[in-house]
C-alpha cells in the first residue's frame, strides 16, 4: 500500500503553526535529544533549505554515513510522489555538530528505478555527495545494515529525530517506540517497518536505532500525519524503510569509492 507522500516532506512555518504540539498518537514520549545522544547516535544532521520566500527552514533529518562526504535522507525532499521535481538540491546544505556543508548536485541519487511511475516507502530514499568532507571530528553513522531482521518482527526501538517536528517546540527529539510488524520486501528488495513512534511534518528521515544503538531504519512517512489517534497496524502507523537491499548496497558502493 502506498502512504500518501504529499503529507510528508520540506514543511512550511506556516504548517508548524497550525499543528502545535499535536502528535501522531495521542501518548507524545518524546523528549529534547542531549549532547550525550548526540555523541551516542553519529552522523545525526539537519537538511536546511530555502523556501520559496526566501527563508531557511530544517527541512527533514539527513544522516552523514558511512564516509565524511556521504549523506542519506529521503527522496521525497526532491521530488513528489509521482517523481517531479519539486526543491532543487542547490536550495539545500546539510548541517551537523553546528557546521554547514553544501552538495554536489550532481551526485544525487534516489531509490526510485528508471522506469518507476511513482515513489514508494521502499524507495524513498535519496544520496548526496558533500563538495567537502566533514573535519574527522564529526563522525559518520557507520554504514547499516538491517538484512538480519525477521519479516514479521516486532521490537523496541529509538527514533532519533535531529531535526525535530514541526509540531514540537523541541529542535532535536527522541523517543522509545516500538516496531510493530516488518513487512514482506518491495521495491528495492527492501522492507517498510510499521511503528507507533509520533512524528510530525519535518520529521522525515528520522532513525530508527535498535535497543543496542544500532541504526535500522529511516522514517519516511505516516498515514494521517498529525491525525492524533491511537496507533493501528492497518490504518494508523508510521511507516520506515529498513537499510537493506538496494540501499544498503548504494551506501556501501558509494563509500568504497574514491571522490
Amino acid at each position: 500500500m502506498l502512504v500518501v507522500l504529499s503529507l510528508i516532506g520540506a514543511a512550511p512555518a506556516r504548517i508548524g503553526a497550525l499543528t502545535a504540539h499535536a502528535a501522531l498518537y495521542p501518548d507524545d514520549r518524546r523528549i529534547a535529544m542531549t549532547e550525550a545522544d548526540m555523541n551516542r547516535f553519529a552522523g545525526a544532521g539537519v537538511l536546511m533549505c530555502y523556501s520559496d520566500f526566501g527563508t531557511l527552514e530544517r527541512a527533514a533529518a539527513a544522516w552523514l554515513i558511512a564516509s565524511h562526504d556521504l549523506v542519506v535522507l529521503n527522496a521525497h525532499n526532491f521530488v513528489d510522489r509521482r517523481l517531479v521535481p519539486t526543491h532543487p538540491v542547490t536550495n539545500c546544505f546539510f548541517r551537523i555538530a553546528g557546521g554547514d556543508y553544501y552538495f554536489d548536485e550532481n551526485s544525487l541519487r534516489i531509490g526510485a528505478s528508471i522506469d518507476s511511475k511513482g515513489l514508494h516507502i521502499t524507495d524513498d530514499w535519496a544520496l548526496l555527495r558533500l563538495l567537502q568532507p566533514t573535519p574527522e571530528s564529526v563522525k559518520p553513522q557507520p554504514a547499516p545494515d538491517a538484512s538480519d531482521i525477521a519479516t514479521g518482527a516486532r521490537f523496541k526501538v529509538a527514533m532519533v529525530s535531529p531535526a525535530g517536528h514541526s509540531n514540537t517546540r523541541l529542535a532535536a527529539t527522541i523517543e522509545s517506540c516500538d516496531v510493530y510488524r516488518v513487512d514482506e520486501p518491495t521495491e528495492g528488495h527492501m522492507r517498510r517497518a510499521r511503528h507507533d513512534c509520533n512524528d510530525g511534518y519535518g520529521g522525515s528521515g528520522s532513525g530508527l536505532f535498535t535497543e543496542d544503538g544500532r541504526l535500522i531504519a529511516m522514517h519516511s512517512a505516516s498515514l494521517d500525519m498529525n491525525q492524533k489517534r491511537r496507533f493501528d497496524i492497518e490504518t494508523h502507523y508510521g511507516s520506515a524503510m529498513l537499510f537493506e537491499g538496494d540501499l544498503a548496497k548504494a551506501i556501501r558502493d558509494a563509500a568504497s569509492k574514491p571522490r
